[in-house]
């Protein structure tokens, strides 16, 4: 039996636990996932990660430095993973 999928997401909310890392992306994660919900994922992640980088950066704040950095390791790592699991699954994101 497969497993239906909510059409609606709420991708905000998705890609701030992910970097948050209350979330891990990894393949099986992404299964239930249409080529359009992958594409609105991959664009919310990309966003979030602007809006990380955009952020003041804290020079004097070594703790908050390791968080922002975290974050930005954990985007570009869900962003990775979703790009391999569309080459694999033959999906265009582009």
């Amino acid at each position: 039996m497969k497993s239906t999928v909510p059409v609606r997401r709420n991708y905000k909310a998705i890609v701030s636990d992910i970097s948050e890392g209350f979330v891990t992306l990894n393949p099986l994660y992404l299964k239930p996932f249409d080529e359009s919900a992958l594409k609105s994922l991959y664009t919310a992640l990309e966003r979030r990660q602007v809006e990380v980088r955009a952020e003041p950066f804290p020079y004097h704040d070594t703790s908050l430095i390791r968080q922002r950095n975290l974050s930005l390791q954990r985007i570009f790592t869900a962003l990775s993973v979703i790009k391999g699991f569309s080459r694999e699954k033959k999906l265009r994101l582009f």
